[in-house]
């Protein structure tokens, strides 16, 4: 079975930045195998599956018979050595990104709740709408304090998101497309992204208002400050590589393109931007008519 079609933008960050006895226990985990990143999407289907087919069901995957938090979700966790972080410091322990998967699908229930239309609501969801509602706030409340380390999205990636990344640092890797190997991401350290995301914030709310990108980078410009500033970023297409040949994932120019964009909306190119936006356009538009044919 293919990799669920998701695309990941991660935070890790170092031990420090959790307190004592999480550090603790996150450590423990780090020494007895944290999971693999091409594993991420599998795991977590396989646990909504079985949040699903649970008697009575659960409201969501992470959570126990009680509705309280599995003590499992501790071991949800992904690492990575900032040797491997483009302009990290060296020495520095590893990083650590909890996949905060209850957290994570209680946002996404709130989205469904108000953009779904009625009958689809009562459709998906047998019990009441209202209990449900109050149990994503009540998951969401815990979670106020910090966000979550990681948000996703399918068959697609937002192209604001390109922009928190040096584009000659993607890792590519050309395994078969069922392999767990087969690989396109990129990295960050928090400083650079954050600045990166402000510059591209402020000449695109300059040029086309506050709404569209700018209104997604100025999102993400507010997530990152929850973080550590020696965390890193990861942009990782994930599943989506294997909707891609091997022709289409080298030819992938959308980080470059979308640095172009910011570079030419500050020399006040207008031919550069609608030439690099009509690359992202086609791009990206083959993947759009694959997910509308699903």
């Amino acid at each position: 079975m293919p990799r669920p079609f998701v695309a990941y933008l991660r935070v890790y960050e170092p031990l420090s930045a959790f307190d004592s006895e999480l550090s603790k226990r996150l450590r423990n985990v780090i020494e007895t195998g944290p999971l693999s990143r091409s594993a991420v999407g599998e795991h977590e289907r396989q646990m909504w599956f079985r949040s699903q087919t649970s008697v009575p069901p659960r409201v969501f995957p992470g959570e126990s018979a009680t509705g309280r938090p599995s003590p499992r979700n501790l071991f949800d966790i992904l690492v990575l050595d900032p040797a491997d972080v483009p302009g990290a410091a060296a020495g520095q322990g590893l990083l650590v990104c909890p996949l905060d998967l209850l957290s994570r699908s209680a946002a996404a229930l709130v989205g469904f709740l108000s953009t779904a239309h009625p009958a689809l609501r009562e459709a998906a969801i047998p019990a009441s709408l209202d209990s449900v509602r109050a149990r994503a706030a009540s998951v969401l409340g815990q979670q106020s304090a910090n966000a979550v380390h990681a948000v996703s999205t399918t068959w697609t990636v937002p192209l604001p998101w390109f922009v928190m990344f040096d584009s000659g640092a993607r890792r590519l890797v050309l395994a078969d497309r069922e392999s767990p190997d087969r690989e396109c991401s990129w990295r960050a350290t928090m400083a650079d992204a954050r600045d990166r995301v402000a510059r591209a914030y402020e000449l695109t709310a300059n040029t086309f208002g506050d709404q569209g990108p700018a209104k997604v980078l100025e999102d993400t410009a507010g997530w990152l400050e929850h973080f550590d500033d020696t965390s890193a970023v990861e942009l990782d297409y994930g599943g989506l590589v294997q909707l891609m040949d091997d022709e289409t994932l080298t030819a992938d120019t959308s980080c470059e393109d979308v640095n172009a964009i910011v570079t030419a909306l500050e020399a006040g190119d207008a031919e550069e931007v609608a030439e690099r936006f009509e690359r992202l356009r086609e791009f990206w538009g083959e993947l759009a008519i694959k997910e509308r044919f699903n």
